[in-house]
């Protein structure tokens, strides 16, 4: 997941912007932006700190003068992906310039302070986190949701156990979400599904 602050400032002349990931906004303070599908059909949206906004990939946006400071979350494909437990085909999200949704919400928001702290958790926390969204957005804000598979049972002890030796052996190291879940063979989404019905029975 990229993770960055982008400040948009007052601009002469309208310009085309195209995003190449689908992106997460969080307005870090109140502020405004011109906004439109055509160049002759731009309307202001305004917009308190704490909004979001969902940007799709691959769609054409005109935006003109602004004054915003916002936090950006890019959600990969192979995230979106996994969220749908490895079904072919790309996902397609909504266009939402006021995105309302109090699970997202909560996971930008833990983003966002890690991003304030420094960053202490690493990788395996944003993974965590990008992962969780994108089960948020496709269950919520996709074009054509697709359901999400559940999972009842938790990890097998085998799978279990291969991942707490794995954690144990790379203790100092910076372990990513994939290399954990490819540890116990299964798909990221279906890791993050299993391990917390299994965390309670023996927590690594």
């Amino acid at each position: 997941m990229n993770v960055g602050v982008g400040v948009f400032r007052s601009t002469k002349e309208p310009y085309m912007r195209v995003h190449h990931e689908h992106v997460l906004g969080l307005l870090l303070r109140p502020g405004f932006i011109e906004v439109g599908s055509r160049r002759s059909a731009m309307r202001r949206i305004t917009y308190d700190a704490g909004e979001m906004a969902l940007c799709p990939r691959h769609v054409e946006q005109w935006l003109g003068t602004g004054d915003l400071e916002r936090l950006g979350l890019g959600i990969s494909d192979a995230a979106l992906t996994a969220a749908c437990d490895g079904m072919s085909g790309e996902i397609d999200l909504c266009r939402k310039y006021k995105l309302v949704d109090p699970r997202v919400g909560a996971l930008v928001a833990a983003v966002n302070a890690e991003r304030v702290a420094g960053f202490p958790s690493g990788r395996l926390f944003l993974d965590s986190v990008e992962q969780a969204l994108a089960v948020a957005l496709v269950e919520g804000h996709a074009v054509r949701p697709r359901s999400v598979p559940m999972y009842r049972g938790g990890l097998t002890p085998a799978r279990l156990r291969r991942v707490t030796e794995l954690v144990h052996a790379k203790i100092e190291s910076e372990l990513t979400l994939h290399e954990i879940a490819e540890s116990a063979d299964v798909s990221k989404a279906h890791f993050s599904q299993m391990f917390r019905k299994s965390a309670g029975e023996s927590p690594i």
